[in-house]
């Protein structure tokens, strides 16, 4: 699955809640003097799945910074919150059902009332945001908790002393989402719509994917829809963030000590993703 992975597209009741043990993937960094541990995060889970690999507890344990997206605390929370509801509403006299073609938005419209999403709620917002509301009722239905976050537990878990740091401001974040062109809104919102009708277990296959570390899988689930859907949003999404993210890391790893990154895993995966930019960087780089 796509960018609606990303923001939650599908959620338990999908064969995923019993408890399991998980190996997902993670990467190790390291040159004289730094470790990096990289861990790519599914975001939301459903509850009870046993998804922390030893590997990353004993990093968090030693851990002296984490880094995330964006920063996990309320107050970054609340801010995504304000922006999203002021940078996704269209203008007054617009209507997202009268601007899409008519036989796009008949099926926006079924695929709203399989997930109990309010058709006039969707229809005075942006279509990336739309993306985010037909989320939060595939993950109602499913009775998922979005408080049983990856990054909430990674954020707990870390040791008191550890720095907590983040690539992306929730503005930053925000702007990158509400700043797509219309074009490459209104495809990646089709592909979304269209998986939520026609297949429903896809994030389980996600998940299962990543508990399993297939990394070919995991290209398949999380980011060729995308790619082919919408390049120009895939390249604003996940390539260029991936280049400034790994610019980052770069300037960290030449300081020294040990870091936990957790992003989503669909920017650690690939020839562009992060690990293996930082292998193209000279750095030694073990992983799936």
């Amino acid at each position: 699955m796509r960018r609606a992975c990303a923001l939650l597209l599908a959620l338990a009741a999908l064969g995923l809640s019993g408890p399991a043990r998980a190996q997902p993937p993670v990467w190790v960094v390291r040159d004289a003097d730094s470790e990096l541990v990289l861990f790519g995060s599914v975001h939301i889970l459903p509850p009870g799945l046993d998804w922390e690999p030893p590997a990353l507890a004993r990093a968090l344990a030693a851990a002296d910074d984490l880094w995330f997206e964006l920063p996990i605390n309320p107050a970054a929370e609340a801010e995504t919150a304000r922006l999203a509801a002021e940078l996704g509403l269209l203008p007054p006299d617009q209507s997202l059902f009268k601007r899409l073609p008519p036989a796009e938005a008949e099926r926006l419209l079924k695929v709203a009332a399989l997930y109990d999403v309010s058709p006039a709620v969707l229809d005075r917002l942006q279509p990336w945001l739309a993306e985010v509301a037909l989320a939060g009722g595939a993950y109602r239905r499913a009775g998922a908790d979005p408080s049983a976050g990856v990054e909430r537990a990674i954020a707990a878990a870390a040791k008191p002393q550890a720095e907590l740091r983040a690539f992306e401001t929730p503005a930053e974040q925000m702007a990158i989402l509400s700043q797509a062109p219309w074009r490459e809104q209104v495809a990646s919102l089709r592909q979304t719509v269209r998986e939520m009708e026609t297949r429903p277990d896809q994030f389980a296959t996600l998940v299962k994917a990543w508990m399993d570390a297939d990394l070919g899988a995991l290209d398949r689930e999380a980011l060729a829809e995308l790619r082919k859907a919408a390049p120009g949003l895939f390249r604003t999404l996940v390539t260029e963030r991936n280049e400034r993210w790994t610019r980052m890391l770069d300037e960290r790893l030449k300081g020294h000590g040990r870091t936990v990154v957790v992003v989503g895993v669909g920017h650690l995966i690939g020839p562009d993703g992060v690990p293996a930019r930082l292998r193209a960087l000279g750095y030694s780089v073990t992983g799936p």
